[in-house]
């Protein structure tokens, strides 16, 4: 059974990391002591829900938690410092810090290494979330116990929510461009000007195309650009709308 570890110091381990093309050992208390630091650790770098939920909204609230006290994030896996490197990259992540626990000491240490050999990762964390104070760990979010990987409660919105449940969020905001597209170029130029963080999704990039900007948007041309779900059209549009909102 998964044990909560509220008011327990978090365990006293020396993580071997990368930076650049050398081995650096990272203490526990480096990363903790004197510091306000969420942490999420989670079954394994590029893995799906890793990669398309739990990672990236972490990484786009960061903005948010850093506001309301925090440290830094930190992003805990039972991987070696080279592939949790690779994900970093492949993320653009920038606003995490990832850690590597390669041989899963501080996983069992803390009661939430896991097997999985059912799908040939061999020994991995268990999903979870946990607030840490100097070294103390103030609250866990630890995913219910059923099988396959569960994600309910250690995403980064209840996270904040335990934090300040008044926080202001930062609204969503994708964009649909094309490469060397003017208008393009103009949307996402008002759009950083009035201080929106956004998505690009670019046409021509892992296979998207044409096809796939109609099946989504209903649109033959770009930009199409979407805020908090709601379509805003192309680069006239948005000027138009940025005007109305000011």
């Amino acid at each position: 059974m998964l044990e909560n570890r509220e008011g327990e110091k978090v365990p006293e381990v020396t993580f071997r990391t990368r930076e650049g093309n050398e081995w650096k050992d990272v203490t526990t208390d480096d990363l903790f002591a004197g510091k306000n630091v969420v942490v999420f650790a989670l079954p394994g770098a590029f893995t799906p829900t890793c990669s398309s939920t739990h990672l990236p909204r972490y990484n786009e609230l960061a903005p948010v938690f850093k506001a309301n006290g925090i440290d830094e994030i930190i992003c805990l896996s039972v991987n070696d410092g080279f592939v949790m490197n690779a994900w970093a990259g492949d993320q653009d992540a920038n606003n995490i810090r990832f850690i590597p626990d390669g041989n899963g000491e501080f996983s069992e240490k803390m009661g939430m290494l896991v097997g999985k050999q059912d799908l040939g990762f061999g020994p991995r964390s268990w999903r979870y979330s946990m607030l840490v104070k100097d070294g103390v760990i103030e609250k866990m979010f630890i995913e219910p116990e059923k099988p396959g990987d569960p994600f309910e409660v250690s995403d980064a919105d209840t996270m904040l929510t335990h934090i300040n449940g008044e926080a202001s969020l930062p609204q969503r905001v994708t964009i649909f461009t094309k490469p060397g597209c003017p208008h393009c170029a103009r949307a996402k130029r008002e759009l950083r000007d009035a201080g929106f963080k956004f998505e690009e999704i670019e046409l021509g990039n892992r296979g998207l195309s044409y096809s796939t900007l109609a099946a989504v948007t209903g649109a033959g041309t770009t930009p199409q650009v979407y805020i908090e779900g709601q379509r805003i059209g192309g680069a006239d549009e948005l000027t138009d709308w940025l005007k109305a909102t000011a």
